[in-house]
């Protein structure tokens, strides 16, 4: 009898002890493997209806003190966020929103968001990664792609019709099965054209979308850069400062068109003809991040000059486009040669691509025609690439387009090219100019296109993305 009590002691005992295991268990946060890295931070569920950023400052916003204390890339917040189509066509794929930690030109701490990806189905581990710069080309955080690429977004109805139509070519490669990282590259003060701050930008959230578990890609996973146009800036930032700025990313390739390599180019082109509203856009983004050349249009903009400032500061690139084309920009700078200024020359040889070697291979392709940024300036660039025995440079010039038109032409090749990238496939070596009477030509591009959209209009009525 008392070897039973005493058995049946121990047994509840046990059982108890077990229970409180369990428990302990189930709520005792886990120490991480590493007791110096960082905890990550929960993830917290998506908003029923998306708010821009203006309406949102605890999470685009965090205090000061979190940004400075993160490290480059280093996730503050995260979120789970609902993505659609033209706003209103719901994407069946898993996508989050995180805060995370950058820098900007004048290397202080400052937050940046960006939206991860990631498609249904199952992919090697790790899953590869193609970040893509939408060209945002806007002045508000309303604009920005985090906000206009959500369900619900008001944005793509307000003026911000890039973003949605770029989204396209991001769902090529969620279609392979590839995932996607979209980041805010102009930062909290939206400083459009800034594209040393959108490299920065751009490869801290490649930072935190390899850092990110549920997005199953890995810290040495291979990773791919696109942008076109206002998103060509900080895509060739981020690829001439990798082995600088990020020298433990895997970047595999980077893709470029309609290149913004020389902002001074660009401005005069500009000047008197009807690109002039969309570009001195530019030129109020850009004095939010170099504060000399702010200082320099506070002083010398005449009365013409900030009443535009003022009054075209809230709009997206739909309007920034429309309002008040054929400006005489320059003449709007009361200096003999603006151009000349101290600060102007300092923040255009800031912003000017080609000081440094990309070590990748490269895919560049511009409009023969281009009415917004200067075929010289990439052909320049180009050159200066191909001047070093270890460039690896693929150029089209694209006769059959303009400005607009060349990313439907060429998207699709530059996609094409980048996935072999992912894959392994090696770049053809050294450098190499193609003239094409069309990039529709391209072998293998037409069918890219149709599959691509046709996935996505099957994704229309909710067909799983990369299923």
């Amino acid at each position: 009898m008392k070897t039973r009590r005493l058995t049946g002691r121990l047994l509840r005992l046990g059982t108890v002890s077990i229970s409180a295991l369990v428990v302990m268990g189930l709520s005792v946060r886990p120490a991480p493997a590493d007791p110096a890295a960082p905890v990550p931070p929960s993830i917290q569920p998506a908003q029923i209806l998306p708010l821009p950023p203006e309406l949102d400052p605890g999470f685009y916003q965090p205090p000061a003190d979190a940004v400075a204390a993160a490290a480059p890339g280093e996730i503050i917040a995260a979120r789970q966020v609902n993505l659609a189509n033209f706003g209103l066509i719901p994407l069946n794929v898993d996508a989050w929103q995180v805060s995370y930690r950058s820098n900007n030109g004048r290397d202080e701490a400052i937050p940046a968001v960006a939206t991860l990806i990631k498609p249904r189905g199952v992919a090697p581990a790790p899953r590869k990664l193609l970040s893509v710069q939408i060209a945002e080309d806007s002045t508000q955080g309303y604009c920005s792609p985090s906000y206009a690429l959500q369900h619900l977004s008001a944005a793509p109805f307000v003026g911000q019709i890039v973003a949605p139509a770029e989204f396209l070519f991001a769902q090529a490669a969620l279609q392979k099965g590839f995932a996607v990282v979209i980041p805010d590259h102009e930062g909290p003060n939206s400083a459009y054209a800034a594209g040393p701050l959108g490299g920065r930008i751009t490869l801290d959230g490649i930072r935190a979308a390899t850092s990110f578990a549920p997005l199953e890609v890995g810290a040495g996973t291979p990773v791919a850069l696109y942008g076109y146009s206002g998103g060509s800036m900080p895509t060739m930032h981020a690829a001439e400062l990798r082995k600088t700025y990020a020298p433990e990313l895997n970047i595999v390739g980077a893709a470029s068109g309609g290149t913004g390599a020389d902002l001074g180019a660009t401005l005069l082109m500009a000047d008197n003809q009807a690109t002039a509203g969309l570009v001195l856009g530019a030129v109020l983004g850009l004095s939010r991040e170099y504060p000399d050349f702010n200082a320099l249009l506070d002083q010398k903009l005449n009365p013409l000059g900030q009443l535009l400032r003022t009054v075209k500061a809230p709009f997206c690139v739909q309007y920034q486009t429309a309002l008040l084309p054929f400006l005489n920009i320059t003449g709007m700078i009361n200096s003999p040669d603006p151009l000349q200024e101290p600060a102007v020359r300092a923040m255009l040889e800031d912003t000017r691509l080609g000081k440094s070697l990309p070590d990748m291979p490269l895919f560049i392709w511009h409009s023969h025609w281009d009415e917004i940024l200067p075929l010289p300036s990439t052909n320049q660039l180009v050159d200066t690439y191909c001047q070093q025995p270890d460039a690896q440079v693929t150029y089209t010039r694209d006769w059959a387009s303009e400005h607009i038109l060349a990313e439907v032409t060429g998207g699709p090749a530059a996609l094409m090219w980048l996935f072999d990238r992912l894959n392994g496939v090696a770049a053809q070596p050294g450098c190499s100019t193609t003239d094409m009477p069309s990039m529709l030509g391209t072998p293998g591009e037409l069918q890219t296109l149709g599959d691509t959209l046709g996935e996505t209009f099957a994704a229309f009525f909710g067909k799983p993305i990369g299923a």
